[in-house]
């Protein structure tokens, strides 16, 4: 029997399992090739092994990076590229490299230095799931690591203002969706109907984009200008994590009607159990007739009805 492989990644919102790129990259991947992995939602970065997010544990051995757990997880016969061709394996390394160099740098700035977005949603996000008084400081150490990463993709400390920097990085991420739009054209998945390493790639740093409620969301609207983009995002929740658009569960919602139907037959069930024993108490010679309450469903929208208490 295989070890069983744990993930400790950040936890998601606004319909996405993770709002962390790097963890959405390695559980999409995961989904695509069948691996089954065992996925802890953590709150504290410094807590995961190697202090790195996303991290995989699978019994002694513990490895963090994306690029370094798909690598582990092919090892282990989990592979969604085994169909594709050497050009093909290729253009996917290219490809990523695109995606780290050109639009990681302005996903980062949306999220981490971006001022309003920062304070109004991603600080306020990530302190409510860090344990006090962490919570005061981790935020802050994220959002100046983000900022030293996108200075680094720029090749080292600019000889000009950070306002040029993030119209140059805006300008580069714009140019690298309108490339991943014209090459997925009307196709399902980058290389035809089966996701591959690319795909898990590309949904990992596109989904944020597309789902997080930012103030500021010039990126965002980018986006939302390749419908074949924001639907290729949405196939994969809806086909790989059981989500739909609007990010509700199906299987969560067909929970919640079988326990109604459940309780309706309960309620039925008692309502014949105590018609039943009205008749049988009219029809005795040493009890006077009485009249015994029969349950019923109360009428839609009250509260007093159990079926409003009861949890989806």
């Amino acid at each position: 029997m295989a070890a069983p492989m744990e993930l400790s990644c950040w936890g998601g919102d606004w319909g996405l399992p993770s709002l962390h790129p790097e963890s959405l990259t390695v559980m999409a991947y995961a989904k695509f090739s069948g691996a089954p992995l065992i996925v802890n939602t953590i709150s504290n970065s410094w807590r995961a092994p190697k202090g790195e997010v996303p991290v995989l544990i699978s019994e002694d051995i513990v490895i963090s990076q994306p690029a370094k757990i798909l690598n582990f997880l092919r090892k282990q016969k989990y592979n969604a590229d085994y169909e594709l061709s050497a050009k093909q394996g290729a253009d996917t390394l290219a490809y990523i490299a695109l995606l780290e160099e050109k639009l990681l740098p302005a996903l980062l700035h949306t999220f981490w230095v971006e001022a309003e977005n920062y304070c109004s949603v991603t600080k306020p996000w990530f302190a409510s799931r860090i344990p006090f008084p962490l919570s005061l400081y981790l935020p802050g150490k994220m959002s100046r690591e983000a900022l030293n990463r996108i200075l680094l993709t720029r090749g080292g400390p600019p000889p000009y203002s950070l306002t040029e920097v993030e119209a140059q990085i805006y300008r580069d991420a714009k140019e690298c969706l309108n490339l991943l739009s014209k090459r997925l054209g009307t196709s399902q998945f980058f290389f035809g109907h089966t996701p591959t390493t690319l795909d898990a790639f590309v949904f990992g740093f596109l989904a944020p984009i597309y789902k997080v409620c930012f103030p500021r969301v010039q990126l965002q609207e980018h986006l939302k200008q390749l419908p074949n983009l924001c639907r290729f995002c949405d196939d994969i929740l809806t086909c790989y994590f059981r989500l739909t658009v609007s990010g509700h569960s199906p299987a969560g919602q067909d929970t919640a009607d079988a326990n109604l139907q459940k309780l309706t037959q309960l309620v039925n069930k008692e309502s014949n159990l105590i018609e039943k024993m009205d008749d049988n108490l009219r029809k005795s010679p040493q009890h006077p007739p009485r009249k015994l309450t029969t349950l019923k469903l109360a009428a839609g929208g009250e509260e007093s009805s159990p079926l409003n208490r009861l949890s989806p």
